[in-house]
C-alpha cells in the first residue's frame, strides 16, 4: 500500500505522458484521477494506520548509493509526519485534478498539463516520504522541476516563461544553500540518513567547524544553510518573488503547487530536521524573525494588489511566514496543524478564483469585476468560508491553527518570539482587510465589467464546483477535528518520536498554562476589526481608498511596487548578469572565439584567395610574363648556385 501510494501518479504522469495523443484526451484526464483517487485512498488509509493504530514503518526498496562510507537506501519512511503529509497531498492533488477536468476542458494540451499535475504530486510524495537527505534533495528538486513545467505551460505567452524561468532561477538560489547545508550534514555527521543524523545530533551540539575562514558552531551554519533551501522554496522574505509571478500558470496549478504542497515543503523540511535545529538556538531566532517578517510583508503588499489570484498569492506568502516563526518558537505541531489546515482553505479560495475568472471568461482583474454575486453564488459561498478560514474566525479551521501559532510566540517569551507576536496579530488584521476587500470588489456593488462579459457570466461547472465543496468541508471542520491531536491533549501521543522539543523550548505547553486576556482573543477582534475595516472602505464609503492612495502616494506606490524587491534585484543582479553576458558574447564569442576561430580563418581564407584570384586576369600576355619571370628565376639560381654554395 505504501507503494502504491507513492508509486501510482508516477504510473498516471507516465501514462498520460507518453501516451496522451494515442489515447486522447477524455482517456488521459481518466487516468490520471484515477490513478490519483487509488492514491489518496491509500494516503488516508495510512495516515489512519501510522498516526492512530501506531503502525508507522520503514520500507527500503533498494540501495541507491554504496561509495566508501557513504551509504544510501531509496526508502519510504512513513511516520505520523510523513503520513499526514501524504494523506493531505494526495488527498489535494485529487481534488485539484478533478477541477482541471472543467478548467482545462478548451486547453490544447490537455494530456501534457495532466501528466505534469501527476508527475509532481510524484515528486512531493517522494519528499516527504525520504528517508535521508539524499532522496529529500530529490524530491526537492523534483517538485522544482515540475514547477517550472507547469508555471510555463502555456509557452506560448511570453509572461508565462518569463515566471517559469524566474521561479526556476531563484529556487536554485536556494537549493544551493541546501546543498551546501547536506554537504554539512555529511561533514558533522559522517552520514546522510535521518535516524543517524538525528541520533547525533546532541553529541555534536556545541562543536565547531570551519567556514569561509572563520569558526563557527557546526549545528547553527548548518541549519542556516538547510533554512536557505526552505527559504526559495517557502518563499519567504528575499528570496520570495517568484511566488506571485507563478500565478501566470494555469489556476489548478496555482491552487496544487503555490498553496498546497510545494510551497509547504520548506516548512515540512525544518519541522522534520527539528532534533538539529533545537540545538541551534541562533538559527531557530533566525526562522522566527524571517517568518513573522514575511508574514507582514506579504499581508501590506496583498492589500493593495488588484489581481484577484495575486491577492491570495501574497496570503499564501503570509501565511507560510506564521509556519516558520511558529517552528522558529519551536512549536512545531502547530506549524505542522497551520500547514494541515492551510491546505484546505488556500486550495478552496485558489480553485474558488478559478471559477470566478472562468465565470467572467479570463479576466482577473477584481476593479473590472464586481456586482457578480446573483450570477455565480455557490462561487461567492466558497470564497466566503475560505476566507473565513483564512481571518482565523471560529470556528472554521484556521482559526484554531493561526490562534496557537500567534499564542506560541507569546509564550515563548522571547525577544524574537514577541517580535513575531505583535507582527503576527498585525498580518491577522491585515488578513482579514484585504480577504473582505476581494470579496466586496469581486461580489458586491455595481458591475465593472462590460456588458458582453456580464452577459456570458455563468456558474462553473459541477466538475469543478464539486472539489470546491469538499475543500469547503476541510475549511469548516479540518481544524475542530485535528485541534485535540495535532496541538492538544493527544498530542504527544499522535507525534510520538516524530518531533523533538526540548523542554525549555516548550512555548505550546506554555500557552497552554494560561495567557493574559488580551492576548488570547486578540487574533480574533483584529480578525473581525480587519473584516469591519473592509466593509467601511469598499462597501459604506467606497471613495475612502482613492483618498487614501492620493494622500499616501508614496507608501501607497511603496506597496503596490511590493516594496521594490523587484526593482532592487533587477538593478543590483540582473542587469549587471545582462552586461557581464552581453560583454562576453561581444568581446569574448564574438571578437575572441569566433574572431581568433573558425570566422578569423574564413575570413584570412577569403582574402587571401581575393588576391590570388586577381592573378587569373584571362590575358595571355599576362600568362606569357609570368612564364618569362619563373623562366627568369629558374635560370638565376642555376647560374647562381655554385657561387651560393
Amino acid at each position: 500500500m505504501q507503494v502504491a501510494a507513492v508509486f501510482l501518479p508516477l504510473l498516471g504522469a507516465f501514462i498520460a505522458g507518453l501516451f496522451g495523443r494515442l489515447i486522447g484526451d477524455r482517456a488521459s484526464q481518466l487516468v490520471t484521477c484515477l490513478c490519483m483517487a487509488a492514491s489518496a485512498v491509500c494516503g488516508v488509509i495510512l495516515y489512519r494506520q501510522v498516526a492512530f493504530l501506531d503502525q508507522g514503518s520503514v520500507t527500503n526498496l533498494f540501495t541507491w548509493m554504496d561509495t566508501g562510507d557513504l551509504q544510501v537506501q531509496w526508502a519510504l519512511r512513513f511516520d505520523t509526519m510523513s503520513a499526514s503529509m501524504v494523506a493531505m497531498v494526495t488527498v489535494i492533488s485529487t481534488l485539484i485534478h478533478i477541477y482541471s477536468v472543467g478548467y482545462m476542458s478548451h486547453d490544447k494540451s490537455i494530456p501534457r498539463f495532466m501528466s505534469y499535475l501527476s508527475f509532481f504530486t510524484y515528486f512531493m510524495l517522494m519528499l516527504v516520504t525520504s528517508d535521508n537527505f539524499v532522496q529529500l534533495f530529490f524530491g526537492w528538486e523534483g517538485v522544482g522541476l515540475c514547477s517550472y513545467l507547469l508555471v510555463g505551460f502555456w509557452y506560448d505567452r511570453p509572461s508565462a516563461c518569463a515566471a517559469a524561468i524566474k521561479a526556476f532561477v531563484v529556487n536554485r538560489v536556494g537549493d544551493f544553500g541546501f546543498a551546501l547545508g547536506i554537504f554539512a550534514v555529511y561533514l558533522c555527521f559522517g552520514s546522510l540518513h535521518f535516524e543517524t543524523v538525528f541520533a547525533s545530533a546532541s553529541e555534536v551540539a556545541g562543536n565547531t567547524i570551519d567556514f569561509l575562514g572563520f569558526q563557527v558552531d557546526a549545528l547553527t551554519v548548518t541549519c542556516l544553510l538547510l533554512f536557505v533551501g526552505a527559504m526559495g522554496k517557502s518563499a519567504q522574505l528575499g528570496l520570495h518573488t517568484w511566488l506571485p509571478d507563478a500565478m501566470e500558470g494555469p489556476t489548478p496549478v496555482s491552487a496544487l503547487i503555490h498553496a498546497a504542497t510545494m510551497v509547504t515543503a520548506g516548512v515540512f523540511m525544518v519541522v522534520r530536521l527539528s532534533p538539529l535545529f533545537e540545538y541551534a538556538p541562533v538559527a531557530l531566532q533566525v526562522v522566527t524573525v524571517v517568518g513573522a517578517t514575511t508574514a507582514f510583508f506579504a499581508a501590506t503588499v496583498g492589500m493593495v494588489q488588484t489581481d484577484i489570484k495575486r491577492v491570495i498569492a501574497y496570503s499564501t506568502c503570509s501565511q507560510l511566514g506564521y509556519m516558520f516563526f511558529a517552528a522558529g518558537v519551536s512549536a512545531y505541531p502547530a506549524a505542522m496543524f497551520h500547514l494541515t489546515t492551510h491546505a484546505f482553505f488556500k486550495a478552496l479560495l485558489f480553485l474558488s478564483a478559478g471559477s470566478v475568472i472562468h465565470a467572467v471568461s479570463g479576466e482577473q482583474d477584481m476593479r473590472k469585476m464586481g456586482g457578480l454575486w446573483p450570477y455565480i453564488k455557490i462561487t461567492a459561498v466558497m470564497i466566503w468560508i475560505g476566507s473565513l478560514a483564512l481571518a482565523g474566525i471560529p470556528p472554521f479551521a484556521g482559526y484554531f491553527s493561526k490562534d496557537m501559532i500567534l499564542e506560541a510566540a507569546w509564550a515563548a517569551e522571547t525577544g524574537v518570539g514577541h517580535y513575531a507576536f505583535f507582527l503576527g496579530i498585525f498580518a491577522a488584521f491585515l488578513t482579514a482587510f484585504y480577504s473582505w476587500r476581494l470579496i466586496l470588489l469581486t461580489f458586491h456593488g455595481k458591475p465593472r465589467a462590460d456588458e458582453e462579459v456580464m452577459h456570458h457570466v455563468h456558474e462553473s461547472p459541477l466538475v469543478m464546483l464539486l472539489p470546491l465543496l469538499v475543500l469547503a468541508i476541510g475549511a469548516v471542520f479540518a481544524g475542530w477535528l485535528g485541534k485535540d491531536y495535532y496541538i492538544g491533549h493527544h498530542m504527544a501521543e499522535f507525534w510520538r518520536e516524530t518531533i523533538l522539543v526540548l523542554p525549555e523550548h516548550n512555548s505550546i505547553e506554555e500557552a497552554e498554562k494560561g495567557l493574559p486576556f488580551l492576548v488570547h482573543w486578540a487574533p480574533l477582534i483584529v480578525g473581525i476589526l480587519g473584516i469591519a475595516t473592509a466593509y467601511v472602505c469598499y462597501f459604506f464609503r467606497p471613495e475612502i481608498p482613492g483618498k487614501l492612495a492620493t494622500r499616501f502616494r508614496g507608501l501607497y506606490l511603496f506597496l503596490l511596487n511590493k516594496w521594490y524587491f523587484d526593482e532592487l534585484y533587477n538593478f543590483v543582479f540582473v542587469r549587471g548578469a545582462f552586461g557581464l553576458g552581453r560583454l562576453l558574447w561581444q568581446k569574448g564569442d564574438r571578437a575572441t572565439i569566433d574572431g581568433l576561430g573558425p570566422d578569423g580563418i574564413a575570413a584570412t581564407t577569403l582574402g587571401a584567395s581575393g588576391q590570388v584570384s586577381r592573378l587569373q586576369s584571362g590575358y595571355v600576355y599576362h600568362y606569357a610574363f609570368a612564364i618569362l619571370i619563373g623562366v627568369v628565376a629558374l635560370v638565376s639560381w642555376y647560374l647562381l648556385q655554385p657561387i651560393l654554395y
